[in-house]
């Protein structure tokens, strides 16, 4: 089969690798323009077009796909089967029916569970257990198309947000491989989604990530998981943003002392402290104040005081 690949962050990565290693004839490779980034304002591809490029592929970068002259451009490449994976812009219509096998999505839940932008994340926000890959035909709606193949992946009982995107891009890479036969062959047979099962879960934003000390120390410690690596969850110290990468939810024993106000440092040890939550403490380990990199919560007490008593938060 003749393939056009559309992806553009790291979760798609694997993807492509592995179809180009698998032997198939990858046309072109659709991904979103360069960026500006850092201080210095310098443009940076995106992962999917360094990887592309890599392999001598051929990269269109669109800036929107939509446009009379992109899709002309589409048409024209006569692929068979187009393979989509986190591409980052909604696919009009004529291109869904463009190729002779449709457009196939690599998403990274098990639909119709968690539609939508962040998947992975919200799996470990939402204390699933479970997770996975599912490869589906993609229609007119938001993951709403019907479902070729799935595999499960599970949530470790300390994963987080960047260990579990890990997993399923890989997942997900072995995956397509395994179903790109099957569906040339057309031997897989799609599957309707339930609608009264679906979820959907929107982008993340930088906001989500405050920490509201007044929810129990899972849902924070969850919180804390899955947001790391981007984009943290955080609080406050002495008005310093502080994120909090590392953490676990402790139950109450005898001796910390009796509860105190929620957000309140209730015991400071040589490598963590512990802060009171609306449930339970959260041992805290590894923590970024504002302006400094990451570090052991053993390190940033040689230069910052935390004592018992100390309110974190605004």
């Amino acid at each position: 089969m003749k393939i056009v690949f559309m992806g553009t962050p790291d979760f798609a990565v694997g993807a492509l690798e592995a179809i180009v290693k698998a032997g198939h004839e990858v046309t072109a490779v659709v991904t979103q323009p360069d960026k500006s980034k850092g201080r210095g304002r310098g443009m940076q591809m995106p992962p999917v077009k360094e990887c592309a490029l890599k392999y001598g592929i051929s990269v269109l970068q669109p800036v929107k796909i939509r446009e009379p002259e992109e899709i002309r451009k589409l048409s024209a490449l006569e692929a068979d089967v187009f393979i989509v994976a986190a591409f980052g812009q909604i696919l009009p219509e004529e291109i869904l029916k463009m190729p002779r096998f449709g457009c196939v999505n690599i998403h990274a839940s098990l639909l119709p569970k968690y539609r939508g932008a962040a998947p992975i994340q919200w799996a470990i926000l939402n204390g699933e257990e479970e997770t996975g890959i599912t490869i589906m035909q993609m229609d007119r709606g938001l993951d709403t198309g019907d479902m070729l193949i799935k595999c499960v992946v599970p949530i470790d009982r300390r994963e987080t947000g960047e260990s579990l995107h890990d997993k399923l891009c890989e997942a997900g890479a072995k995956l397509i491989v395994e179903a790109l036969p099957k569906i040339e062959k057309g031997v897989l047979k799609p599957e309707k989604q339930k609608e009264e099962e679906a979820s959907y879960v929107g982008m993340l934003k930088k906001s989500l990530g405050l920490i509201d000390w007044a929810k129990d120390a899972v849902v924070i410690d969850r919180l804390v998981r899955g947001l790391n690596s981007w984009p943290s969850a955080y609080t406050y110290y002495h008005q310093k943003n502080l994120k909090i990468w590392e953490s676990e939810p402790v139950v109450d024993k005898e001796g910390y002392g009796a509860p105190k106000d929620v957000g309140c440092i209730e015991k400071v040890e040589r490598e963590a402290f512990y802060v009171r939550t609306g449930n339970g403490l959260l041992k805290v380990t590894k923590v970024q104040i504002e302006g400094k990199k990451r570090m052991a919560v053993k390190d940033f007490l040689l230069g910052y005081p935390v004592e018992e008593g100390l309110r974190l938060g605004l």
